[in-house]
């Protein structure tokens, strides 16, 4: 398979797919018949800067993400592709993404450092809600008594906010920044991740008299 065949091969396939396509995926697609290797790591990515560029004046754009490469729109593009689909995402609490930002700064974290930055009891279901979304995994176990798990965020939860990893993640200080907040909307919330900056503090989401006690609705109605 020569340059031109490849990078034909590798823009069909990246226009194709739901999901992102690994380096591991695109070497497969540009190997001969035989199951040779007929492009190496290297002129892949060759390939896919060239389709960056090819597409950086059109309203699709090719992106790295944790999981590899793919193909989305433009921020610029969302206020007109919502017009086909004009129902409002869930919108996640604000407890909820509270937990999920300490995860994602402080990672990785037991549910009992949560709740000591919070100042709040985490509620079961916040954590079951964001594994089930596929944003938290537990990656192990504090060598301590109970042996809580430890919490961290996943490639999924990256690849839904378009990012490559974690070091992509705004400063802590910006955690309220625009740009965070763009990049929330895709995950159902036009509204920036608070900062776990406010350690021990009342939560904003407790009715009064239960200012220990987070409560059991994650989603906020929309």
């Amino acid at each position: 398979m020569n340059t031109a065949e490849a990078k034909k091969v590798v823009e069909t396939a990246l226009l194709c797919t739901q999901e992102p396509l690994s380096m591991a995926d695109l070497k497969k697609l540009c190997a001969d018949d035989d199951g040779s290797e007929a492009a190496s790591a290297d002129t892949i990515k060759l390939l896919l800067e060239q389709l960056r560029h090819d597409w950086q004046e059109k309203g699709i754009e090719l992106v790295a993400l944790a999981s590899g490469w793919r193909f989305q729109s433009r921020p610029e593009m969302k206020v007109y592709l919502e017009r086909l689909n004009p129902e409002k995402p869930p919108r996640y609490s604000r407890a909820t993404l509270e937990t999920l930002a300490i995860i994602a700064y402080r990672q990785p974290v037991t549910r009992g450092d949560i709740e000591e930055i919070r100042g709040v009891t985490v509620n079961s279901q916040t954590i079951k809600m964001l594994e089930d979304r596929g944003w938290i995994e537990a990656i192990g176990h504090r060598d301590v008594p109970g042996r809580p798990a430890l919490l961290a965020t996943t490639r999924q939860f990256l690849d839904d906010l378009g990012l490559r990893s974690l070091e992509h993640l705004p400063p802590l200080q910006a955690a309220s920044s625009p740009e965070l907040a763009s990049r929330l909307s895709a995950l159902g919330t036009d509204y920036p991740i608070p900062p776990p900056d406010h350690a021990h503090e009342s939560s904003p989401d407790a009715a009064p008299g239960q200012q220990n006690q987070e409560p059991t609705n994650d989603l906020a109605n929309s």
